[in-house]
């Protein structure tokens, strides 16, 4: 049996979850997701908790098991607290700017580059530029991309994070916060 399938799901107070046969609608604090689960689990509720159980033992209703269960985890999560990925941009005329639901990223191309947020999807930037760890001597933006939808949040920062990875060298580009960088040491002078 899947050790995490087989986990019960609690059920915070402000949280209130209807299932229909395969159709799961998770409604909180925050927001509501559906999902329609495939015929291979049940969804049992309880008072306060949720229970993912498989149908069968065949294999594929044993593959996602884990994987449905932390799904709908992630939708409790989602509505309750929802999730948040910080992240920051570091370099000479970097910069971030949110107007309207357009994300403007300058990033050293010629032209800034600009993003639509999706619906659900919020970006929150610190007004004041600070150092950025892990650089050499950078200056840059700390943003932090927020929303209700796991998926959605991770796309949207691995989207900003695509326009310009982080270099070796000088630290520069569009990184996760908790991201390690290893700088390497470049070129060493004429003797």
């Amino acid at each position: 049996m899947s050790r995490i399938g087989k986990l019960p799901i609690p059920i915070p107070p402000k949280v209130e979850i209807k299932v229909t046969g395969q159709h799961i609608a998770v409604k909180g604090p925050k927001g509501t997701l559906e999902r329609i689960l495939p015929d291979t689990v049940d969804i049992i509720q309880q008072q306060d908790i949720l229970i993912i159980q498989r149908q069968n033992e065949s294999r594929r209703a044993r593959e996602q098991h884990g994987l449905l269960r932390t799904l709908v985890a992630n939708m409790v999560t989602g509505v309750s607290a929802g999730f948040a990925k910080p992240m920051q941009i570091a370099g000479v005329g970097y910069r971030i700017a949110l107007q309207g639901r357009k994300l403007s990223v300058t990033a050293g191309f010629s032209h800034p580059v600009e993003i639509e947020l999706p619906a659900g999807i919020d970006v929150e930037i610190e007004p004041k530029a600070a150092p950025i760890a892990g650089t050499r001597n950078q200056q840059g933006f700390n943003f932090v991309v927020k929303g209700i939808d796991k998926q959605a949040v991770g796309d949207v920062a691995a989207n900003l994070r695509s326009i310009r990875p982080p270099e070796p060298y000088k630290g520069k580009g569009i990184r996760y916060t908790a991201e390690k960088i290893l700088l390497k040491a470049g070129k060493s002078g004429k003797k």
